[in-house]
């Protein structure tokens, strides 16, 4: 069973620590960063189910943040904790794009319950799959097949581009030769083999000067799209 993850925004540490541990034990995933910052550059490498910022955070606080997020994603669940109580930051959180805000000292309890709530909600919704990655300093358009930046765009065959997503939808993870072509092609096949090398290569290729990602080949395994 699928261990949902959080990202997790606050710089009291304290706080961070007790919070993160609850949901731990309540098998969620939790990882935790303590500025606003942080909190994007994570966003934008790993994939989330739920968000859950704090507001007043150096950087970047949790206004800026959730507004940051929603540019990237606009169905992931995003709850806000903070001490400010005034009924104008609820409406500024909500109208960001927020779907809820719990006022510390909050229950966690409450918090769970309100997580359980957005996670059910999300998954009855059937969320649309993420269209637009990011990968150093390009942008991956995968319906368009296309990797882009304010310099050029790079077009890839559309099984290129299903390559391209099956990695990033497993980054850092080791992938198996079978897993691979069965998944591009639907079948183990040794031609269709041949053709995953040239893709592989070419991926490589366009990659190269992206500092952080590798497309390692384990020998007799298979591969793993590693971003640093």
């Amino acid at each position: 069973m699928k261990n949902f993850k959080i990202l997790y925004t606050e710089d009291d540490e304290t706080l961070a620590f007790l919070t993160k541990d609850n949901l731990e034990q309540n098998n969620y995933e939790v990882i935790h960063c303590t500025n606003g910052k942080s909190g994007l550059e994570t966003f934008k490498n790993e994939d989330f189910d739920i968000c859950i910022f704090d507001i007043m955070m150096p950087k970047m606080d949790g206004f800026e943040l959730a507004e940051e997020v929603r540019k990237i994603d606009t169905d992931v669940p995003i709850i806000f904790l903070s001490a400010k109580t005034l009924k104008e930051d609820r409406i500024k959180g909500l109208r960001l794009g927020a779907d809820d805000y719990l006022v510390k000292p909050f229950s966690i309890e409450e918090l769970i319950l309100k997580i359980e709530v957005f996670l059910k909600r999300s998954q009855k919704n059937n969320k649309v799959e993420k269209s637009v990655y990011e990968i150093g300093k390009y942008q991956f358009d995968t319906k368009n097949f296309i990797l882009f930046n304010d310099e050029e765009k790079v077009g890839l065959t559309q099984r290129e581009a299903e390559l391209l997503k099956l990695f990033l939808d497993n980054k850092n993870l080791v992938l198996k030769r079978e897993q691979i072509l069965t998944a591009l092609w639907g079948t183990d096949d040794y031609f269709m083999g041949r053709s995953l090398d040239v893709f592989i290569s070419r991926l490589r290729k366009i990659l190269s000067n992206e500092k952080g990602i590798s497309i390692e080949n384990l020998h007799g395994i298979g591969f793993r799209f590693s971003i640093a």
